[in-house]
């Protein structure tokens, strides 16, 4: 008996007993309900915040009209203490079951909400998206090259005076095309006209003088075959009768030089083309080849010049051997039609500074569609590729892997196709493998697919399938 009531007693669960018998383990216990409890509180908290005002309040009274606990503290509805059902004499504080119950509600709460957005998704994946689509055409493509150049003329003149004098008149209005020969300025002339009479006068003096030393030096040679007079001084007269002879010769080129001055006084055009701007305007005296007056341009025909790649030389002589290459020249703004030329030169020698070499063509430019310093797009035409494959430009994308186009598949799904592209045509490019002739690619809308998704595609025009 005394071991029976010993063994009951010693199975008998009071809170003196097992604080006595077990003083760590119950400050471990009591030490996670209060952790679970305060968890607990605060997950309650946060429901209560999500909660609307009304349910809040709610929550508030509950707490505040709770009894009050051992040791001084109000009890919480969700960590309030409940029997032991293996010692009913004993009640202890469920808080960790409870904060447990606590976060497997959040946890079903947050189950259904990633359902409901994982619904949602689906949903979306599966309504199709509207997409533009192009098919790929097969044509032959040129082989171009494209380059910016600068429109030059082929002959440029500085208008000078070949005499210094004082400017007298303009006959020219400024931008205005001039032919070859045409009068452009007038120097003041009355000072090179003096010059000219100021010549003749000389001229007529000696040779006067020149034609009396000959007629004397005649006289003496026919003297000096009696002996009437010596050998020297008839050496003498016929030596001052060539002397005048030739001062009346040196008066002829000074005559000469000075008519040639007095056509100086008159400037001419020497080429045909088109005059600039007035640089010197009348009264002003311009001094003998140093002040230019005007620039005359010849523009019909032009050049254009341009650089390409070093890597290209052998492409373009090769070709270049075969015959003339057409070259298109386009000026700026909208609208603008491309000029027709053809190549005319390759430099002798490769710039060492940039790896490029200067290119030029001549246009014939009738109509004065290039203009002298000009910036134009030129293309250079090399070959035609038969048989290409070409996409629009706006197809294409970039992915970690390299090109890629959206294929559209008979079930209006979408896939990924990788792509090699090949050269740029402007608003298309050519494609050498990844496609075929046909396929439908989308052109717009491709930052809403994914591969697989499916789409509404609108077919839509391509620049791509009208020839150049």
């Amino acid at each position: 008996m005394a071991l029976g009531g010993a063994s009951a007693a010693t199975r008998r669960c009071s809170s003196t007993s097992l604080g006595a018998a077990y003083p760590t383990r119950r400050a471990a216990a009591t030490k996670r309900s209060a952790s679970a409890g305060g968890f607990a509180a605060r997950a309650a908290r946060t429901m209560a915040r999500a909660a609307p005002r009304g349910v809040l309040a709610q929550r508030l009274e509950e707490r505040r009209t709770a009894p009050v606990l051992e040791g001084g503290r109000r009890g919480d509805p969700l960590v309030a203490p409940v029997a032991c059902p293996f010692h009913p004499d004993r009640r202890m504080p469920w808080s960790r079951i409870a904060a447990r119950q606590q976060l497997r509600r959040l946890a079903w709460g947050a189950a259904v909400l990633a359902g409901c957005a994982s619904g949602g998704g689906e949903q979306a994946r599966r309504d199709p998206v509207p997409v533009a689509v192009a098919a790929v055409v097969q044509r032959d493509v040129p082989v171009e090259l494209r380059a910016i150049g600068t429109v030059t003329p082929i002959a440029t003149v500085a208008v000078k005076s070949q005499v210094e004098g004082q400017l007298a008149e303009v006959r020219f209005e400024e931008g205005q095309e001039v032919r070859r020969d045409d009068l452009l300025f007038v120097i003041d002339t009355p000072p090179f006209e003096a010059a000219v009479r100021e010549a003749e006068a000389k001229l007529a003096q000696d040779r006067a003088e020149a034609a009396n030393a000959a007629t004397e030096a005649g006289r003496f040679a026919r003297l000096i075959s009696s002996g009437i007079v010596s050998p020297d001084e008839y050496e003498q007269v016929r030596t001052k009768a060539a002397a005048l002879a030739a001062a009346a010769q040196a008066d002829e080129a000074g005559l000469e030089t000075a008519k040639i001055q007095l056509r100086y006084c008159s400037i001419h055009s020497p080429i045909d083309g088109r005059i600039g701007k007035l640089l010197v305007h009348r009264g002003n005296v311009v001094k003998a080849r140093d002040t230019t007056l005007a620039v005359v341009n010849q523009i019909e025909p032009v050049d254009v010049a341009f650089t390409v790649p070093q890597q290209e030389l052998t492409a373009i002589r090769h070709y270049l051997a075969a015959g003339p290459l057409p070259v298109h020249a386009t000026p700026p703004g909208e609208g603008a039609r491309p000029a027709q030329g053809d190549l005319r030169f390759v430099d002798n020698a490769v710039d060492q500074a940039t790896g490029t070499v200067l290119l030029k063509a001549r246009f014939p430019n009738q109509d004065e569609l290039l203009w002298p310093g000009q910036f134009v797009n030129v293309t250079l035409r090399l070959t035609t590729e038969p048989g290409a494959l070409v996409v629009p430009a706006r197809a294409i994308q970039t992915g970690q892997a390299g090109a890629f186009v959206y294929l559209v598949g008979p079930d209006r799904t979408v896939e990924a196709r990788a792509v090699v592209t090949g050269r740029d045509l402007g608003e298309d490019v050519t494609v050498t493998s990844g496609l075929a002739a046909g396929d439908p690619v989308v052109t717009d809308g491709q930052l809403r697919l994914i591969p697989g998704m499916t789409v509404e595609p609108h077919t839509e025009g391509l620049a791509a399938q009208h020839s150049p």
